[in-house]
């Protein structure tokens, strides 16, 4: 059966995330279910993967042979509809994580992003143990689902959008995971500021002031033919302000986290140098 779009698109990652653990959670193997679907495995797996936006009958014939009735049986068919529409906000989806598509469409959309990251690495530029680490406290189902939203994200600091990023350097030192992890990291990290669209700076320790970072993360979105938007991230879910008066009092703050960075030369030296004290402190 074939996919009604052969893009990527975060809402197809993550259908594909959520019906991959309904299939795990019912015992089925890829083979069992491609069987019972008379379909091929690689039709399958494609699916779930993202690669391609299954047809909401497909989703319901999926549903069916998993056994998955009532309010989340019409809340994915539901889904499957818009799936494939890369621009869409799934206003309709109230039991899918609506949320996280809302803000991964944010990340397409724009044309200028700011991330500012006290505590933790932002996560378009998280690598997978990473984010896994982050997430560790949800419950499995819950954490692969957003692990692989988050991992889709990635491709929202691609050109031609410009990214921005300030983030305090003990987010940098908290060696979340182990010392490999946060060293692959940090790692990834350098590797991503030498791309020519984004800047990587870093708050120091021992600034000694104030700053907006202190008030907590958060992500400035800036558009083309719409008002910029700030994303503010919390335990349960985000919050995004859209009041004129609002995002203009961020952006105007802003100015006072780039005085307090250094530049971006001496970020990615220090990052080298956290990287070295890893290393060096790792038990042998």
């Amino acid at each position: 059966m074939a996919g009604v779009n052969e893009g990527h698109t975060p809402k197809a990652r993550l259908l594909g995330a959520e019906l991959r653990e309904l299939r795990n959670h019912a015992g089925m193997t890829v083979r069992d279910l491609a069987d019972a679907l008379g379909v091929g495995q690689a039709t399958v797996s494609r699916y779930e993967r993202g690669e391609r936006t299954p047809a909401p009958e497909y989703v319901a014939r999926v549903l069916g042979t998993l056994g998955v009735t009532g309010d989340k049986y019409d809340e994915l068919v539901e889904f499957a509809a818009t799936a494939s529409e890369p621009n869409m906000i799934a206003d309709s989806s109230k039991g899918i994580h609506r949320h996280l598509i809302e803000l991964s469409e944010f990340d397409r959309a724009a044309t200028r992003i700011l991330h500012v990251a006290p505590l933790l690495v932002p996560g378009p530029l998280q690598i997978r143990e990473y984010a896994r680490e982050v997430m560790t406290s949800l419950p499995p189902h819950e954490r692969d689902v957003r692990v692989e939203l988050r991992m889709a994200r990635k491709e929202a600091i691609a050109e031609p959008r410009q990214i921005e990023v300030i983030i305090a350097e003990r987010a940098l030192r908290d060696a979340l995971g182990g010392a490999d992890v946060m060293s692959e990291q940090l790692r990834h990290l350098a590797n991503v500021a030498t791309r020519p669209n984004i800047t990587i700076r870093v708050i120091p320790a021992d600034l000694g002031r104030w700053t907006l970072a202190h008030n907590g993360a958060f992500v400035l979105y800036e558009f083309a033919k719409a008002p910029p938007i700030v994303h503010l991230e919390h335990y349960r879910g985000p919050a995004f302000l859209r009041g004129a008066k609002d995002v203009e009092s961020y952006r105007e703050a802003v100015d006072t986290l780039r005085e307090a960075a250094i530049s971006e030369g001496q970020s990615t030296e220090l990052m080298a140098a956290i990287v070295k004290d890893l290393e060096r402190n790792q038990t042998p």
